[in-house]
């Protein structure tokens, strides 16, 4: 397994994250555990996230866990759009000049879903991603539901129990208007890391687990411990 660090321009410098999600919870399943680990590490952080469909009440509760998640970070900004659930490829103009108003953030890693998942939407948003984001680091994160379209992931981050215990409840806690869904439960978020920690060789249970599509490496990428 080599293990290798985000780039950077020196650690005291802000890690810039550009963080898209279709849907109201889609961050946090998807990357939230990661999110929690960079937060801890106590570098800067300067974070964009983004989510695109967000009515009704769903708008509220996608404010509410990005506020408590991002909670101590150097500097953040919620954005947070209206577009209808399930109907984003047919206003895709729209949805690509949202994403188009992102490019000014110059991020230095990208968290986005990944390109063979099965929800349309979510689909969209990784294929607008890298046809507005050329040169950037793109990790795409997964998000179990019933279609049955988990693939085998290629990067990993490897999350200390707590972490994990903290993002399923934060999951818990601010997303009631999904907790009736079959896949949305606490032993399937938590099965999931379980399994990709696992996969992922490294000394911890659990990790979260992300495609890196193209990776360019340079003179000075260090091996992990």
């Amino acid at each position: 397994m080599l293990g290798l660090g985000l780039p950077s321009a020196g650690d005291e410098m802000p890690l810039r994250i550009l963080a898209l999600g279709c849907h109201s919870d889609d961050i946090e399943i998807g990357c939230g555990g990661t999110l929690l680990t960079l937060k801890e590490s106590g570098r800067p952080l300067d974070v964009r996230w983004t989510v695109f469909s967000t009515l009704a009440e769903r708008r509220d509760e996608a404010r509410r866990s990005a506020e408590e998640l991002l909670d101590g970070v150097a500097r953040a900004k919620v954005v947070l759009h209206d577009f209808r659930d399930g109907f984003l490829p047919y206003v895709g103009g729209a949805v690509k000049e949202a994403v188009e108003d992102a490019k000014d953030f110059t991020p230095d890693v990208i968290f986005t879903h990944q390109r063979h998942d099965l929800h349309q939407d979510h689909r969209l948003l990784c294929e607008l991603t890298w046809n507005t984001f050329r040169d950037h680091l793109i990790l795409e994160y997964e998000i179990p539901k019933y279609d049955g379209d988990m693939g085998v992931p290629n990067v990993f981050v490897p999350l200390d129990p707590a972490t994990c215990r903290r993002k399923v409840d934060l999951l818990m806690r601010h997303f009631g208007s999904q907790r009736s869904k079959r896949w949305f439960t606490e032993d399937v978020f938590m099965g999931l890391m379980r399994l990709r920690g696992m996969e992922s060789g490294s000394t911890s249970p659990f990790a979260e687990a992300f495609y890196g599509r193209k990776l360019v490496l340079g003179p000075g990428f260090a091996n992990a411990p």
